[in-house]
């Protein structure tokens, strides 16, 4: 008997590494077949990088002034001359940012609620709900850009409605999969005792789902400054306008100090909603 049962065994155990090992043979032969796809569709050719890479670095040369120590405050001065005007694009930029990830998030907030397997009111909910959020975050939000630089004409607006609409969207799929890993016995207690859906969800929903809202609005708030910085290229607003006019017209020092001003501003920006980040996410540990 106990012969029987360790053939048995052995015999489970090489077609378990037969099949581990055919899953294996078939994942690499799948990325083989991916990567040369991709590689000749990419036109992908390492001897078109070699050759192109210190084009990188001679670009990268022009963009950056001459810069003498022994007159450091005078080239500063001049390469960041238009230091007072990149400055007020770029709090418009900020701004832009601000007002789209407050419009695109009170949408996918409410959006969420329908998006959620385990508390939307109707199926058909549910499916208009992620139909909708999969159309505004599929659609790259340059093109809704475009749309609305269409519809209202250049500034800052447009851009605002492209970057909100594309956080409708994403924020939509995330608060809805954070709405599905909840804590239910809450909501059924209180459809127990009668309470209608909107009472449900503010009360048993929204205190369990807060602190995830926010982690996901302030990432998103990062982003969407990144985004609004690009927006000019469009037409849409924000610092991008300035620099794609520097870029056009082979500026390169002012190319060099405006992507210095944002990667600044970008970094600072970061450091802060993550410090924020964390002093939510501990303070909802602590309570």
């Amino acid at each position: 008997m106990p012969d029987t049962t360790l053939a048995v065994f052995e015999r489970s155990y090489a077609e378990l590494r037969r099949a581990r090992r055919a899953r294996t043979v078939l994942g690499l032969l799948l990325f083989v077949v991916l990567f040369a796809g991709s590689a000749v569709i990419g036109n992908f050719n390492p001897a078109t990088l070699v050759e192109g890479a210190p084009k990188l670095g001679e670009y990268v040369g022009r963009t950056l002034p001459k810069v003498r120590w022994d007159h450091l405050i005078e080239d500063l001065a001049y390469w960041f001359y238009g230091l007072p005007k990149w400055l007020d694009l770029m709090v418009e930029t900020i701004l832009m940012a601000y007002l789209a990830t407050l419009l695109g998030s009170a949408g996918a907030f409410m959006i969420g609620f329908f998006g959620s397997r385990n508390l939307t009111p109707a199926t058909w909910c549910y499916h208009l709900a992620r139909r909708v959020s999969e159309f505004f975050r599929t659609v790259p939000d340059l093109v809704f850009a475009l749309i609305f630089v269409f519809a209202f004409g250049l500034g800052p607006l447009p851009g605002i409605l492209a970057i909100a609409v594309h956080s409708l969207g994403a924020n939509g799929k995330l608060f809805a999969e954070a709405n599905e890993n909840i804590d239910m016995a809450p909501v059924e207690g209180l459809r127990a005792l009668g309470a209608n859906w909107v009472q449900t969800m503010r009360f048993a929903v929204v205190p369990q789902i807060l602190p995830n809202y926010a982690s996901y609005v302030l990432w998103r708030f990062e982003i969407n400054v990144r985004t609004a910085a690009v927006m000019g290229f469009v037409g849409a607003g924000g610092i991008g306008m300035e620099l794609v006019t520097a870029v056009r017209s082979l500026y390169y020092e002012d190319i060099s100090a405006i992507l210095i001003l944002i990667v600044l501003t970008v970094s600072l920006i970061d450091i802060g909603c993550e410090k924020l980040r964390h002093a939510l996410i501990g303070r909802e540990a602590l309570t």
